[in-house]
This record gives structure tokens, C-alpha cells and sequence, in this order.
């Protein structure tokens, strides 16, 4: 019965956007910009430099492979056993068995769940940082899991990718089967190891995690930055219920990354920045655009200035703007100024009228008499729909919902309107959020 309810919720959508989605080609921009970004992650097994490999579009994050004289090193080690077989097959002959350690950039589950398939009965040592195993997971907090962001219920025709990744869970569901708990870790800033004859050294790098580690190969001047620096502007305020990422941490992460001064920069997702200008570059122009809106917030904060009064201006300088490394495919300049302002002052913006605000059913219905009443409410509502105030049209929609939630055209409105709001998103997150839910609205309606 699930199944079927999924089916004829995608089919609802689909037919939804074949009857509504006339606008012209230029208001997809964003899309087709996202859409392209999918060949990021086109399956390949990338050589980095003589002894590091890096498998790139079998799982929603890369392997790294590091040759050895007597084994092999593996960083990080994909979503689940399936994809981590994936991987292994990929690698074949390059892979030097045994496998003397593994290593996990940080604790997220699509970097740790293979673990069992690269381990086989080789007995690694499993590497990371101390604050690993005192991570507190930061997804489903306020009842979000996440799925929804990742497009999970999302029908093919629909999904195109999650932002620095092909997909999260679409096709094997989340498994902690492939799980294996870490059996050294280190506190502190760095530690100096050498693994089958191979020197690395671990730098404790906090940025999207507070576990955060990345490794570092001074011999050959390879970087692996974990999911501190990525081929979209980071998740720095994630819309999932999770806490910020703190800024100023994953701008000193990246400060330290930079002056290594390394020549190849293998990161956890997307593919490797090869060539030492390239790489230097990629990693100063990340740091460059966090710190540009951290410092734009809190200057504005200081004036005075609420949230929705600093998203109009805050923004990433042009040239930034530009960088192909910090498009938001995956994270948001807007929601990350959201999230440094309630971090540092809290969920007061300062208008007094907010103290103590209406309820939300009290604030609706009094809008909803103002305007004239329901019907007159959503007839507005497809005005301005027609006339391609998306916004609007949802929040009109949402007056009536949030007293009527099983009012068909309301959700009809919303669910039409959301569509095209999620259609013309760059950002991964957003779009599969938008369309996720518009399908639930769908889901119930003849």
C-alpha cells in the first residue's frame, strides 16, 4: 500500500509539472546549472598522484585508496557494504591487500558505513579523532531526518542529484551494517603516523563536523579535506535540525589546509582539484567566501540589522560569487546568515511586536477575515500564482491550511506553487525539499 501511495503521489506531481511548467527556458537557469553538476559525479576511479586513487560516483561519498609498501590505507569508506563493494570491484588490482588501516574523516554515516567490506579479515587499526566517538548525531532533531532534503521519496523523473552528491539512500536504503567502531583515536591537533611504510600525518580540522579530521601526505603533497571543502558553497546552517557548523572554525581549518601548501586536494565528496595553483586556489577562495559572509552578518548585526533585513544584501562579493566552488548546490549564503544570527543572538529579532507573537492559527484566521475569507484568500492565491509569485501564493495557501488542513484547493495552490519554487533551484537541498513536499500534499487529493 506504501508503494502504491508513493507511485500515485509522483505520478500526481508529474502530471503537475507537465501541465504548469511553461515559464521560459531562462527561469530554470538554476536548475540546469544543477543538472550539470550531476557529471561531478560520474563513476570513475581518478588517479591523484602515484600511490592515491580516489573512487568517485559509486556511493554518496568518495573512497580514497593510499598505496603502500605492505598494504593498503583506505580514507573514508562509503555509504554501505553495497557501494563499498562497488568500490573494491573498482579498484581491483589497485587495491594492495591487506588493508593495514582505514581511516574516517569524521563520524557522518555515508563516510562510515562500509567499513566491514574494505576490513575483510585483515584487521586494520580504524583511525579518528577522539571527538568521533563523542559525536552526538545531528540528524532528527526537530522531528527531520533528512530524507526529504536528499529527495529519498522522490520519483526518478523528478530527482537529479543532492547537491555534492549523486544520492542519499534513493537506491540501497541507510545501513549501519557496514559499520565498524573506530580502534584508535587521537585527541589534540595532529597526529604523526606511518602505515605500510607510508608517513600521513592526521590534522584535527573541525569545520561541517566537530569530529573533523583531515589527512595529510607531506611526502607526496596530497590533502584528502574530508567534507570541509567541496564543489558547492558549504551546508554551514543545515535545514535539517541540525545546529550551525561553526564559521570560524571551518575558516581556521581551511587557514591551516592552505599554508600545507599542497599541490593535490582530495575531498570527501566531488572530485579532486589536481595541479598545486589549482588547489591552493580552490581552498582560498572557500575560505574567502565563508569568511566574507560571517564577517558581512555580524557587521550588520552590529547596526542593528534583522535576519530578513540582512539576506537582501548579504552576499558573496562577484568574483566569489563566480567561483565554481562556491555555488550553492548544496549549502545556502541565505541560511547561513539565518543561522549566525540566531547562533549568536538567539530567535529575538529585536521588534518588540515579536515578544509575545499571535499563535499561528490566531494570526491566520484574523488574515484570512481581513482579505474577505477563505474563498477570496485562495482566488488570490491564483492570481498571483498566475503571475509567478510563487511565495505568495504558498503563504496565502498556508493561511487557510494552518485552520483547514484538508481544504483540496488550498493544497492544490501550495503544492503548484511549491513545484515551481523547487524547479527553479540551484541548490540540491532545496529543490528536493520543495518538490518532497509538494507530493505530500498531492498524496490525499482525487
Amino acid at each position: 500500500m506504501q508503494r502504491w501511495t508513493c507511485w500515485t503521489s509522483a505520478l500526481a506531481v508529474t502530471m503537475f509539472l507537465a501541465s504548469y511548467l511553461r515559464a521560459a527556458a531562462q527561469d530554470y537557469g538554476g536548475r540546469e546549472k544543477l543538472r550539470a553538476e550531476s557529471s561531478e559525479f560520474r563513476r570513475e576511479v581518478i588517479r591523484v598522484t602515484d600511490g592515491v586513487y580516489v573512487a568517485v560516483g559509486y556511493s554518496a561519498s568518495n573512497v580514497i585508496l593510499i598505496q603502500g609498501d605492505t598494504g593498503s590505507i583506505i580514507v573514508d569508506t562509503a555509504t554501505d557494504p553495497v557501494a563499498a563493494r562497488a568500490i573494491r570491484t573498482a579498484f581491483g588490482g589497485l587495491l594492495r591487500e591487506p588493508v593495514r588501516a582505514i581511516i574516517y574523516t569524521h563520524s557522518h554515516p555515508d563516510h562510515t558505513g562500509g567499513a566491514r567490506v574494505f576490513a575483510g579479515t585483515d584487521h586494520p587499526e580504524i583511525l579518528s579523532h577522539q571527538r568521533f566517538v563523542e559525536a552526538v548525531p545531528d540528524i532528527g532533531r526537530a522531528g527531520r531526518d533528512g530524507g526529504d532534503q536528499f529527495g529519498m521519496a522522490l520519483p526518478e523523473s523528478m530527482y537529479i542529484n543532492a547537491g555534492v552528491q549523486l544520492e542519499v539512500g534513493r537506491v540501497t536504503p541507510p545501513t549501519r551494517e557496514g559499520y565498524l567502531p573506530p580502534t584508535r583515536t587521537f585527541k589534540g591537533d595532529q597526529l604523526a603516523q606511518t602505515v605500510a611504510g607510508v608517513r600521513l600525518q592526521l590534522l584535527y580540522t573541525p569545520g561541517e563536523t566537530a569530529d573533523a579530521i583531515s589527512v595529510w601526505l607531506p611526502e607526496k603533497h596530497v590533502l584528502m579535506s574530508g567534507d570541509d571543502f567541496l564543489r558547492s558553497f558549504p551546508n554551514i546552517s543545515p535545514i535539517r535540525g541540525a545546529r550551525l557548523r561553526t564559521p570560524e572554525d571551518w575558516i581556521a581549518s581551511l587557514e591551516k589546509m592552505i599554508a600545507l601548501g599542497p599541490d593535490e586536494v582530495v575531498p570527501s565528496h566531488t572530485r579532486p582539484v589536481l595541479g598545486g595553483g589549482a588547489a591552493r586556489a580552490a581552498l582560498t577562495a572557500y575560505r574567502d567566501g565563508i569568511k566574507s559572509i560571517l564577517d558581512q552578518t555580524i557587521q550588520g548585526m552590529k547596526q542593528g540589522e534583522r535576519p530578513d533585513e540582512l539576506v537582501l544584501h548579504v552576499k558573496l562579493p562577484p568574483a566569489l560569487a563566480e567561483n565554481p566552488y562556491l555555488q550553492e548546490f548544496y549549502g545556502g549564503v541565505e541560511w547561513t546568515v539565518r543561522g549566525i544570527y540566531a547562533d549568536r543572538v538567539g530567535w529575538f529579532d529585536g521588534n518588540a511586536t515579536d515578544l509575545f507573537p499571535l499563535a499561528e492559527k490566531d494570526h491566520a484566521a484574523k488574515l484570512v477575515a481581513l482579505i474577505g475569507g477563505p474563498d477570496r484568500v485562495l482566488a488570490h492565491a491564483r492570481e498571483v500564482l498566475a503571475a509567478h509569485d510563487f511565495k505568495w501564493a504558498a503563504e496565502l495557501a498556508d493561511y487557510v491550511l494552518v485552520n483547514d488542513s484538508a481544504n483540496r484547493d488550498a493544497k492544490r495552490i501550495k503544492a503548484q506553487a511549491l513545484i515551481e519554487l523547487g524547479e527553479r533551484q540551484i541548490n540540491a537541498i532545496a529543490r528536493n525539499y520543495y518538490l518532497s513536499s509538494a507530493m505530500y500534499l498531492l498524496r490525499d487529493l482525487p
